[in-house]
């Protein structure tokens, strides 16, 4: 078909190059967002007498027609045509004549796909916000329900010292809610509109861009033509917010991987969120958590892509802008995808409370407490240490935890010990002790919980 553009050129565009000039096979994705745009610009134009209301009604009548063909399956978007701008403008010059021919009158296609991506960036960000919000629903659900289940905390994947399942999982609503903060950040940062910078100068054409914005809820236009068709700044920080949203995925997801072997047995995964073995039928994998732990080089891949594109690339507009698409539109879906599965997958998991207690006891994990207690009775905190070291030595070789032990065996290692050590070491008395702000203790935790909860209240969906 002819080009939008081909009254400059006296031959035909080789075809190998159409193809690799061509963004259709990608861009299609945009054909509301461009419909939408053309909308609020022919709406411009005619309230600044650029076109006449009944033109302006036509236009808009076909736009909507052609949005609905193309939504019904009436019309295809089809490899014949360059891009998704000239698939609209080409089948409203064919339903409307010379009126359609007046639609781009005004704007160019490299402002025209400025706004095409930030509004599509726009709802995919609305659409990613709803998503973590739902994550941090079912995580906060969990941490209310395991707010007195003990387990081990973790350095080094060593057993550390003993925290509660609820104050695990509350750092990971930490991550998430900051996650859901940068998205809100890069919302109100991109949300200005490019449409009507032109090519790269602006236009003679009196239009009205701060009208255009107000149509498209756009906080206003931007304030420079050249920026307005070549800032890609908010996709970079788009997949920034991605990729680390996807590093929280990833990590909680490798913890899943792990509570889920035959060596932990923390969790036990749904069969909704698990597969088998096609030769070892006592298997089930947890494919979801390792897919995602997988997806995660995807949308690290497009960062850096976007990254390397955009790095040596002069003012204003230049193909290579082209490649912002494809990587962010696979990182889009790929990121609502991981987190709507990762939900799922959480939301069915069953915890193993009782295993999670006793891995935490004969992990030691009461150590340091028990090491406090001696302090407590005067003993310098290295010989307190020392003490401790070789009563776990001890609990190794009979394969006990420290609280097993009868005070006989604990006063080989020193007369300080007393009947109330036990007290003083079990794994309640170990986490419920610790009150700080941000501490594994009920009384913390549920003080936490509460301020989690007045957080997802006054913070909805973007909107």
């Amino acid at each position: 078909m002819a080009q939008l553009w081909g009254g400059r050129f006296t031959k035909d565009t080789d075809q190998l190059a159409y193809r690799f000039n061509a963004s259709i096979s990608f861009d299609r994705k945009m054909y509301r967002e461009d419909i939408l745009g053309s909308k609020a610009h022919v709406a411009m134009l005619a309230k600044q007498g650029i076109l006449t209301e009944d033109e302006k009604t036509q236009i808009v009548q076909q736009l909507d027609m052609i949005l609905a063909d193309v939504e019904s399956g009436r019309l295809v978007i089809d490899d014949t045509y360059e891009d998704i701008h000239s698939f609209v403008e080409a089948n409203l010059i064919d339903r409307l004549g010379d009126a359609g021919k007046k639609l781009h009158t005004g704007r160019s296609r490299n402002d025209q796909v400025a706004l095409d991506m930030r509004l599509y960036t726009r709802e995919e960000i609305k659409e990613t916000d709803v998503l973590l919000k739902q994550l941090l629903e079912t995580i906060l659900r969990l941490m209310k329900e395991h707010i007195d289940t003990v387990m081990p905390g973790f350095t080094h994947l060593q057993k550390a010292q003993p925290i509660t399942l609820a104050h695990h999982l509350g750092a990971y609503f930490e991550m998430f809610r900051r996650d859901r903060q940068r998205m809100s950040d890069i919302y109100k940062r991109m949300n200005y509109c490019p449409l009507g910078s032109g090519a790269l100068a602006g236009t003679t054409y009196p239009l009205d861009r701060e009208y255009t914005a107000e149509l498209l809820g756009f906080y206003g236009p931007t304030l420079n033509s050249m920026d307005g068709v070549s800032d890609r700044d908010y996709l970079i920080e788009y997949l920034s917010a991605a990729a680390t949203v996807m590093m929280h995925l990833s990590r909680f997801s490798e913890e899943i991987i792990i509570w889920n072997s035959n060596e932990y047995r923390f969790v036990e995964l749904d069969d909704a969120y698990s597969t088998g073995s096609s030769i070892m039928p006592q298997k089930k994998n947890p494919d979801i958590a390792e897919l995602v732990r997988g997806k995660t080089g995807r949308v690290y891949g497009a960062l850096m892509a976007l990254l390397t594109t955009m790095k040596g690339i002069p003012l204003a507009y230049n193909k290579d802008m082209q490649e912002d698409k494809e990587l962010t539109f696979d990182a889009m879906d790929t990121v609502k995808g991981c987190l709507a599965l990762f939900e799922g997958m959480l939301a069915s998991v069953k915890f193993q409370p009782d295993i999670m207690r006793k891995s935490a006891s004969l992990g030691f994990t009461n150590a340091t407490d028990a090491a406090d207690y001696l302090v407590n009775r005067g003993m310098p905190f290295r010989d307190a240490h020392g003490v401790i070291g070789q009563v776990v030595l001890y609990c190794i070789e009979k394969n006990l935890a420290i609280d097993d032990m009868s005070l006989q065996e604990l006063k080989q290692f020193s007369d300080v010990f007393e009947e109330d050590v036990f007290a003083a070491i079990s794994m309640e008395t170990c986490v419920n002790k610790r009150l700080t702000v941000g501490a594994p203790g009920k009384a913390a935790m549920e003080r936490v919980i509460e301020q989690e909860e007045h957080y997802l209240k006054e913070h909805p969906p973007l909107v």
